[in-house]
């Protein structure tokens, strides 16, 4: 993920977030079957999308707190 990416995640809104998170799991689940048919050539993109997934993760925690701290 770009920098200005990164930062976009973070003016997004939760429901968003959870949109995106959803969507990574589903785009590893399927890199790791195709891996597995021999279909992939960037063995490292399921890796990076792993990342990903964690900063989205740290992002949502950070917003749920903000939320809940008022």
């Amino acid at each position: 993920m770009k920098r200005k990416e990164i930062k976009d995640l973070h003016t997004k809104t939760i429901d968003e977030l959870k949109k995106a998170l959803e969507d990574l799991r589903n785009d590893v689940g399927q890199l790791k079957i195709d891996k597995a048919v021999g279909k992939v050539k960037n063995v490292n993109e399921a890796r990076q999308k792993k990342k990903d997934i964690a900063r989205i993760y740290t992002i949502l925690t950070e917003k749920i707190k903000e939320v809940n701290n008022g």
